[in-house]
């Protein structure tokens, strides 16, 4: 079978032997991923447009000059990226020349790249986030960040980054991680500022504050929330952003540029027809380009080479103030969905949720059945967590069977709350009574730094109906060493400088994420003592679980995650947990009691 980059340079070989037909696929593929790269990296400024035109227009009057046309895309990609640099070069020459009014030219307020992704993809929740925190980074910063966003969607390799970078591999990974740790912080930042009731001291502190985002006030916000527990655990839940860019659509192309594509999609004009109207729009050397084209029958884009293109079609027609087409392809609309299908991967890997052609006798049982099953009813509260050995980091986590999440977890005790349906326990004796049908995540903060020494287990009391351990994330175990880090041993635990935390004999160690499934009551007690840790729970859904468990191990996650649940009773429950309702929690015995 042919690889992407044989089949591109087969088409790239037969546009330089003159073929325009070529040409035109070519430019129709290609257009939308240098738009984004542009886009991106110029934070949506007014001349993205005409430097998505200069670059494919460069690389038309190149394209004899490429000496491996396998390497079309990276070396593509480093012209856009040369064309941007220009642009920033002619900004700083005009300020020195006095043309203030050109130079200092901002972004478009209607083409902030952010605003233009979160509306044309119908983002929401942490991936809306993500993309607002672009808007904190530096201009350097964004020119990597729009080739790694790219590699992490699935359109760019890490060679071809680094290609386009003139970096070496090794290089362009520490150029990347950097970035990759300013965009978490903010992340942060964005999270903080947009929580309520936000920060009183974060509220003091933003007062001088214009609105908008720098490195310079990301920088200082970021040292507020590192110091201040109530503003860090309101980031505290943060999925690992590659996880939330892995199958991201690109960004659809405005009307102007798309007008190419569209004219072919819509009525399979000629392409000088069609960049007839795109000049009327765009205006620039690119529709002139696209006119020296011959006419090109239309394209079928229900493959997946025509998704971004497809995009654009649905887009332009819908109007950008139109609610998302429900016709739009599934790649090409954004979505709270896992990043892996759950009944197609299990269907072809076997290795993620339940596949629709399982046998009956493999799908896992209700919470409400279980008593019901081959599993004696006097096993329950039996099998409980015990200390366990790490998996190695690259083996998978096993299928999550399926359980009933028919009511809503609500929650209400004493705990700070920094968003709906978030519980912070940062304090000893705060507490959660957790009540519903579903699952609950519980993400611990270890703060070795504050006070370390042995920690005192949290406790479940009062459980009326089933708690089950169902799985393990987040990345990372407690114990697992912190990357980058240059001091060994320096784990979630603590280092040589700080101190460690360990745990009581017998206790399993936790990971950074850890997943229950409730069909009841109970109440999580923080009932912390010597060492100071803090917990936040929240409501999760079965997908939510596996975007986290299935990350791979990367730059933001040292191993996969961990799959607990059997479906049955014999699925574990957690250590420390009773179903009377304890005067003191911190005397939960070590292997709760639930009969």
């Amino acid at each position: 079978m042919r690889t992407k980059e044989q089949s591109d340079a087969a088409v790239v070989a037969a546009a330089r032997a003159g073929d325009q037909r070529a040409l035109a696929e070519l430019l129709e593929e290609y257009l939308p991923l240098v738009y984004n790269v542009v886009g991106r990296a110029l934070d949506g400024h007014a001349d993205v447009d005409d430097v998505v035109q200069e670059t494919m227009l460069r690389a038309v009057t190149g394209l004899a000059g490429l000496a491996d046309p396998e390497r079309f895309r990276s070396w593509l990609v480093a012209i856009a990226l040369n064309q941007v640099r220009q642009r920033w070069r002619e900004g700083r020459a005009g300020a020195r020349a006095g043309q203030l009014e050109e130079a200092v030219e901002v972004a478009d307020p209607g083409a902030d790249f952010a605003e233009l992704t979160v509306l044309r993809l119908g983002l929401s929740g942490q991936r809306r986030e993500a993309v607002e925190a672009t808007r904190w980074l530096e201009r350097d910063e964004r020119e990597v960040l729009s080739l790694w966003w790219l590699e992490a969607a699935g359109k760019l390799t890490r060679a071809e980054l680094a290609a386009a970078c003139e970096l070496a591999p090794k290089h362009a990974a520490v150029r990347v991680q950097r970035v990759k740790s300013r965009l978490d912080t903010a992340r942060g930042v964005v999270r903080a500022l947009r929580a309520s009731p936000r920060c009183p001291e974060l509220s003091a502190l933003v007062k001088p504050w214009h609105g908008t985002p720098s490195a310079l006030w990301r920088k200082r916000l970021a040292r507020h929330i590192g110091q201040c527990p109530r503003c860090g655990f309101a980031a505290a839940d943060l999925v690992p952003a590659e996880g939330l860019l892995v199958g991201m659509a690109l960004v659809p192309l405005p009307a102007g540029l798309a007008a190419y594509a569209l004219g072919q999609l819509a009525s399979g004009t000629s392409a000088a027809a069609a960049t007839a109207a795109a000049s009327k729009t765009a205006g620039g050397k690119l529709a002139q380009l696209l006119a020296q084209t011959t006419a090109k029958p239309v394209v079928a884009v229900a493959a997946a080479g025509g998704l971004a293109v497809a995009a654009t079609a649905l887009y332009v027609q819908a109007g950008p103030g139109s609610a998302p087409n429900p016709g739009r392809p599934p790649s090409a609309a954004a979505s709270s969905a896992p990043v892996v299908p759950e009944a197609s991967a299990a269907a072809t890997t076997g290795e993620v949720g339940e596949a629709v052609s399982r046998p009956p006798s493999r799908r896992p049982k209700s919470s409400r059945s279980a008593s019901a099953s081959a599993v004696p009813r006097s096993l329950y509260g039996t099998v409980v967590d015990e200390a366990d050995a790490a998996p190695a980091a690259t083996a998978r986590p096993g299928p999550l069977p399926k359980r009933p999440e028919g009511r809503a977890i609500t929650g209400s005790g004493s705990y700070e709350q920094p968003g709906p349906g978030r519980y912070v326990m940062v304090n000893n004796a705060q507490y959660v009574t957790l009540t519903g049908q579903g699952y609950v995540r519980v993400r611990w903060g270890l703060v070795p730094a504050e006070r370390s020494g042995r920690l005192r287990m949290p406790s479940w009391t009062g459980l009326s109906g089933r708690l089950f351990h169902v799985a393990s994330g987040g990345g990372r175990r407690m114990d697992d060493q912190i990357p980058g880090a240059t001091d060994r041993p320096h784990t979630g635990m603590g280092s040589a400088a700080t101190g460690f935390d360990t745990l009581p004999a017998g206790a399993q160690q936790m990971w950074q994420n850890e997943y229950y499934y409730l069909d009841g009551s109970v109440t999580l007690h923080l009932n912390e003592d010597w060492a100071d840790y803090n917990l936040a729970v929240s409501a999760v859904d079965r997908a939510g679980i596996l975007q986290d468990i299935l990350q791979p191990p990367g730059d933001a996650a040292i191993r996969y995650g961990l799959v607990r649940d059997t479906g049955t009773d014999a699925a574990p429950v957690p250590q420390y947990v009773t179903r009377s309702r304890s005067a003191d929690p911190f005397t939960v015995p070590l292997r709760g009691d639930l009969r």
